[in-house]
């Protein structure tokens, strides 16, 4: 297809300001594009280097972190003496604790062991 072909036709029929217009609107985006990428770069430029392999956290010398498991329970919400409502520093910082039993609940022989995988549920 030839683009300038097109252009001198399309601009030698009655719309020669529609033409120039689009042609317009084309300059204007490819400049604004020439020039959000030359910001870019500016911006890029200042920025710091990533850090170098030296500069990088290192592991603690006991080890990696491991997960702790245990079993925790919710609090007891805390009973007004006098009937008023509590205010936020009445209240506990934390919303559970850990518990006595620190047993991990088993899955039962004959259930389906998740929600709504079990079947009829009989044993």
């Amino acid at each position: 297809m030839d683009t300038l072909a097109t252009t001198v036709l399309a601009a030698s029929g009655k719309s020669v300001l529609a033409t120039v217009a689009f042609v317009a609107v084309g300059v204007a985006l490819v400049g604004g594009l020439i020039w959000a990428f030359r910001l870019g770069a500016r911006i890029r430029s200042r920025e710091p280097a990533p850090p170098r392999p030296e500069e990088q956290p290192r592991m603690p010398a006991s080890g990696p972190v491991r997960e702790s498991h245990g079993a925790r329970e919710p609090n007891a919400m805390p009973r007004p003496e006098d009937g008023e409502r509590l205010t936020p520093h009445e209240l506990r910082p934390t919303g559970s604790r850990e518990s006595d039993d620190q047993s991990r609940p088993r899955w039962n022989p004959g259930s389906g062991g998740s929600f709504g995988s079990g079947g009829p549920g009989a044993r």
